[in-house]
Parts: structure tokens; C-alpha cells; sequence
């Protein structure tokens, strides 16, 4: 009996995650078909990602990026609308824009000078701007979550780590499960 739910259990541990990624997978490919509303399954998929694409390229044309100009310009007049929007650009901008954010992983402490340490990305190189030109913003994101918390460090508190942004961000998400490849992951010192 022992031995069976032995064996459940490793099946579990296989078949969940893929069953998860399938269904997630399947529900977003799913919705995103389902915005045009198009009887021919998958088609609806195909012409947004097309769409989007289309934008993309006549969006780094210069007649495009005056009208992107215009249109920032229009929504960041309207109060509620104006953060919604900013904070969705920035967002995106973060993680696959011209002006990535989560390009720099840091090892900052964690609570005064303890040994306790905590994985994140810098955001901002300088708060010149609010009169603190010696400090960074360090985003730390939660384990299991989509959310985070931004801290204010002195520079020199903050140590670089030498690995890929996304082997990072991994590592943190899933609780520390996931390896960070070990050649890569040597902590070295910031030099701001």
C-alpha cells in the first residue's frame, strides 16, 4: 500500500505542473480567441497576435510615435485613467520594453545588519530627483505571487548578483525551488 501512493504521489508531482501549464496555456489562447469572436478556432488568436504585431512595427515608425506622442499626452490628463494606463506601461516597459527594469538582480539586507539577506532587482539607479542621489529602488517580489514590495537601499547597501534576470526571478517566485545555474550565481559587490 506503501509502495502505491509512493508511486500517486510521484505521478502527482509529474502530472500536476503539466496539467496546470496545459490548462493555463489553454485558457489564455482560449480567451484571446474568443475576443474577435470569430468561428474558425484559433483564427481569432492568429489576427490578434497579428494586429499586435502590426502596431508594434508601425508604432516605431516616426509618423506612429507623434500619434503615441498625442495619445500619452490625451491619457495623462485624465486623473484615475492616468495611473492606470502609466502603471500598465511601466509595467510592460519593466520586463520586455526598450527600457527594461528587471535587468539588474541585487542581494540586499533584509532587516538591519544581520546575516538575513533578500533577492531583488533594482529599478531605479538614482533618487537624485527626491533629494537622495546615494540611494536605488529595489523591487523584491513575493514567492507564489505576481505582487512585491519597492524599498529604498543606500547604493552601497546593495550587492549585485552575477545571473540571468530571469533565473532570478524564477528562483524567487517559486519559493527557492527552482536551481539558479550554479556557474553564473557568484554575488558580487555593487559598485552603485
Amino acid at each position: 500500500m506503501r509502495r502505491l501512493v509512493s508511486y500517486f504521489l510521484r505521478g502527482l508531482v509529474f502530472v500536476a505542473p503539466l496539467a496546470v501549464t496545459l490548462y493555463v496555456c489553454v485558457r489564455i489562447f482560449a480567451a484571446i480567441d474568443g475576443w474577435l469572436g470569430l468561428s474558425i478556432p484559433g483564427l481569432g488568436f492568429v489576427v490578434t497576435i497579428l494586429v499586435i504585431t502590426l502596431i508594434g512595427f508601425l508604432a516605431s515608425t516616426i509618423l506612429a510615435t507623434s500619434l503615441l506622442s498625442a495619445v500619452d499626452s490625451a491619457v495623462n490628463r485624465l486623473p484615475f485613467v492616468r495611473l492606470l494606463y502609466s502603471a500598465t506601461k511601466d509595467l510592460l516597459n519593466a520586463f520586455v520594453g526598450e527600457h527594461r527594469r528587471f535587468d539588474a538582480p541585487v542581494l540586499v539586507p533584509l532587516h538591519g545588519p544581520g546575516p538575513a539577506r533578500a533577492l531583488g532587482f533594482i529599478t531605479q539607479q538614482s533618487l537624485a530627483n527626491l533629494g537622495l542621489a546615494d540611494y536605488v529602488t529595489v523591487y523584491l517580489p513575493f514567492s507564489y505571487s505576481l505582487s512585491g514590495r519597492l524599498l529604498v537601499f543606500p547604493a552601497a547597501a546593495v550587492q549585485r548578483v552575477d545571473a540571468m534576470s530571469a533565473d532570478v526571478l524564477a528562483f524567487i517566485v517559486s519559493g527557492g525551488v527552482t536551481d539558479v545555474p550554479a556557474a553564473v550565481a557568484a554575488v558580487r559587490s555593487s559598485a552603485g
